[in-house]
């Protein structure tokens, strides 16, 4: 089996190296030459390309596309860079795509946009991440008609990988996200798509991890049996019900019971409202997070060797912002390149079920840092540059295996501490 487009996939430790998501280059340096130019000029060789920078086969024309696929080959081939992904953008991660609540909108993401993607990844040989679903609200209140979708999901996630792999041997990789009604956003959740899709599947399925989407999970954690009682008391206010935290119950019925508590002295009434509460939560368990599902090491350490896609972004915890792993972002941010690493290799530890793919050979860690609007190109330039010279203390040669870039192996040296300026050591 093929990985990214013509990397063999095994179940020996995974090689590591640093990539570089060219959404920095939105709507700035849109040409494949410009963009290029600037990443191997940053000391890189590997790419993610986002199709918001204009390869979007859902706004390009099919003519312009062509030409854009004969560039990337042709300044690969000079400069010595590789595409190894293509991944979605803004366009599709803004509709319900997937799980759309007419099957004539899933059917169209699928096979005229999704399929689109495989075909250009395998012209150039690359692999594609993707994010192109969510839940309607309606959906998420009904488990019956959850279920129900869900499994149109994990159905067509399954068609999709095999027509990649009728295509190039693509490898395909869901990106994971961060609320209950873009999933996979728990770790029990992306543990049980991988193994629904992969079962339904002939070709590997896979996930990409994002440093910055655990950020919001613990929004979402379900309420103590203490909580829930003191919210459902009628001597509570409504306002203060709604601002304790954790303030998510989940189910709409669930907080209809909430308003209606202050009006119901009788204690029966009392109790009754708390049993619906936790039946609501019980028949709508996919609505809650626990505290791990919060913690990025975790992710990491539980899938990141079946993340061929990782994607770098420095975060300080409170929102998905895509900074850059300067010394300024690095003194509040809790992404650390020793710990990511210790993470991905402790993945290599875990047992794998029959339903998960194999471990990829090849892992690229891969910058996704977002610009403003406002930004100015040399800002843009030095912050790239920043993150790069951040992230070389820990990947100083790309290609090598987990183990020695964690000084488990026999040839390998200890990775270093944080030692870029406004950073301290490594907690």
């Amino acid at each position: 089996m093929l990985c990214l487009g013509g990397l063999f996939m095994a179940e020996s430790l995974p090689r590591v190296h640093l990539a570089i998501d060219n959404c920095f280059a939105s709507k700035r340096w849109t040409r494949p030459s410009e963009w290029m130019d600037i990443i191997h000029d940053l000391g890189l060789k590997y790419i993610e390309a986002s199709t918001d920078t204009e390869c979007d086969p859902m706004y390009m024309d099919a003519g312009y596309l062509d030409d854009w696929m004969d560039e990337v080959a042709r300044v690969s081939e000079k400069k010595g860079l590789r595409v190894v992904n293509l991944h979605s953008g803004h366009g599709s991660y803004a509709t319900l795509g997937l799980a759309h609540t007419d099957p004539r909108n899933r059917d169209r993401i699928q096979h005229d946009w999704m399929e689109s993607l495989i075909l250009m990844a395998e012209r150039i040989g690359a692999g594609v991440g993707f994010y192109c679903h969510a839940f309607n609200d309606g959906v998420l209140q009904d488990s019956v008609r959850y279920s129900e979708l869900l499994g149109d999901l994990y159905n067509r996630l399954a068609q999709l990988s095999e027509f990649a792999a009728k295509h190039g041997e693509t490898t395909l990789g869901v990106e994971q996200m961060y609320t209950p009604h873009q999933i996979p956003w728990t770790i029990p959740g992306t543990r049980l798509l991988l193994e629904a899709v992969n079962a339904r599947g002939n070709h590997p399925f896979y996930i990409t991890i994002d440093t910055g989407h655990q950020t919001a999970q613990r929004s979402f954690i379900r309420p103590s049996e203490e909580a829930i009682r003191l919210a459902c008391s009628p001597s509570t206010s409504s306002t203060n019900a709604r601002s304790t935290k954790p303030a998510w119950f989940g189910t709409k019925r669930c907080y209809e019971i909430l308003d209606q508590r202050g009006s119901d002295s009788d204690p029966s009434g009392f109790e009754t409202g708390i049993d619906e509460i936790r039946m609501q939560m019980d028949s709508h368990p996919y609505l809650f997070a626990t505290e791990e599902d919060g913690d990025p090491y975790a992710w990491l350490g539980t899938f990141g060797c079946y993340s061929p896609i990782i994607h770098l972004q420095q975060t300080d915890g409170s929102s998905s912002s895509h900074q850059p792993f300067t010394g300024e972002c690095n003194v509040q941010g809790r992404i650390f390149g020793g710990k990511v690493l210790e993470a991905l290799r402790s993945s290599c530890d875990r047992p794998r079920s029959n339903h998960m793919p194999p471990r990829c050979a090849d892992i690229y860690l891969t910058l996704e840092i977002f610009s403003k609007t406002s930004d100015i190109s040399p800002s843009i330039i030095r912050n790239l540059e920043q993150s790069v010279a951040y992230w070389r203390q820990f990947i100083p040669v790309d290609g090598l295996p987990i183990d020695q870039l964690t000084g488990k192996g026999q040839t390998g040296s200890k990775a270093p501490t944080e030692s870029v300026p406004g950073v301290g050591r490594m907690p």
